[in-house]
């Protein structure tokens, strides 16, 4: 078998008992995960791990249960259900040490499905919009397999490999999945007013994707030499570093660069970041180290979450005892932020769900992940206001939690809260 082959014979290579690392985000190699699931038949007990995917992922189909199981760094839509079914699994681990894993063989691999840009006139590919822990899986797996896409953006920074590091290759001319501009609902309007506020000029920002972080980012247009440095961003900034709002002048860390793990967007997105030597794509155990991200000054850190409660813990990655989502890097950006010097670390989230529940809680949901700890957030933000919780005790606090929660919820919660304390 030659270097270039058809996606059927590159997926040969894998073998039952086999532990494949798939590409995340909007980088999963679809066609090579589409050929080895038209293998289940010949396959036992193969382990496909990832962060969040997009795009289909049809071994996750609980009928090849037998096939495939999922183990998930972070848990996408696309794979949820797998937790439910049992043909998943779900390992909490923070984005920066996920590579880790990898070059310390706790989670050892036998193949990395990658997807990347043709190799130029030197034979280097680029990993384009997704980096994350792939170097780090590229490195430690026996046998790695590319998907080959001339739609693929070359970036700079990290995700540069020459072909030789590839053991086969598969072309294919297919859209990079896209992510599209949701709306901004009145309530996300005037989060991002909130947030905004407590944004100084010459801050480095992380911040990922959603109506939230766009919110934030539409009022920003008036601000002046503000910094990237984030696991991923989407389109909402590419106006900001048009109009040189956004121009990386005042940061402590690649000065003059924004700084990503990976990204999600629309097709504007993928262009702008095309062969653009002012985005940088470096792998997460760099761009979520603390110790690094702490080295910006005015380092602000915009993350969300299911539910907050009147102590200022934060749950993020499940609902209850059901996982949702991950770990991720909120406690990366959240400590790195609250160490930089001018830094503010902020959980920004709509004060009820869609069913008018509260999400500004008195205790967490039985089960519930404590993602961040209460001694780790600053502020928390809702439509309704800005709770400062640095310093503050524990019924500071929760009269602090308590105004920003939704009108109709705050006697009720009060009430929860301080007669569970007066019966212990």
């Amino acid at each position: 078998m030659g270097k270039y082959v058809t996606a059927a014979e590159a997926v040969k290579v894998v073998k039952s008992g086999d532990r494949v690392y798939v590409q995340a985000a909007s980088a999963a190699p679809s066609i090579l995960t589409k050929a080895l699931t038209d293998r289940a038949s010949e396959l036992k007990n193969v382990e496909i791990c990832h962060l969040h995917t997009e795009g289909e992922a049809p071994y996750a189909n609980p009928e090849l249960a037998e096939s495939f199981h999922v183990n998930s760094f972070f848990i996408g839509a696309n794979v949820r259900h797998t937790l439910l079914a049992g043909n998943g699994s779900y390992t909490p681990v923070f984005l920066s040490e996920l590579p880790l894993l990898f070059r310390n063989k706790v989670v050892p691999l036998d193949v990395v499905f990658i997807h990347v840009s043709p190799p130029d006139n030197h034979g280097y590919c680029s990993l384009g919009i997704s980096v994350e822990a792939t170097l780090a899986a590229i490195e430690n797996a026996k046998i790695v397999v590319a998907q080959v896409n001339p739609r693929m953006p070359r970036t700079f920074g990290d995700g540069i490999l020459h072909v030789s590091e590839i053991n086969y290759l598969v072309e294919v001319d297919m859209p990079i999945p896209t992510h599209g501009k949701g709306g901004i609902s009145p309530e996300e309007e005037k989060i991002g007013d909130l947030v905004a506020s407590l944004i100084e000029d010459r801050s480095t920002l992380q911040m990922g994707i959603g109506s939230i972080p766009n919110a934030v980012l539409e009022k920003l247009k008036n601000h002046k030499d503000l910094g990237l440095h984030t696991e991923m961003f989407s389109d909402g900034v590419i106006d900001l570093i048009e109009r040189n709002v956004i121009n990386c002048n005042y940061k402590g860390v690649e000065r003059g660069r924004t700084l990503a793990t990976f990204l999600v967007g629309s097709q504007r997105l993928y262009d702008f970041v095309d062969n653009n030597p002012f985005i940088e794509m470096k792998e997460s155990s760099y761009v979520n180290d603390t110790a690094i991200i702490r080295q910006n000054p005015k380092m602000v850190a915009i993350n969300s979450a299911i539910e907050v409660d009147l102590t200022g813990q934060v749950c993020a990655d499940s609902i209850g005892s059901r996982m949702y989502s991950g770990v991720g890097g909120q406690m990366d950006f959240i400590r790195g932020a609250s160490l930089s010097e001018g830094g503010k670390a902020i959980i920004a989230l709509p004060s009820i769900t869609k069913k008018g529940e509260s999400r500004i809680v008195p205790f967490l949901k039985r089960g519930a992940g404590v993602v961040t700890t209460r001694a780790h957030v600053h502020y928390v933000i809702t439509e309704n206001g800005i709770a400062n919780l640095y310093g503050k005790t524990l019924k500071q606090r929760a009269a602090e939690m308590i105004k920003i929660a939704h009108p109709d919820h705050q006697e009720q919660i009060d009430k929860e809260y301080f007669d569970y304390f007066k019966t212990i």
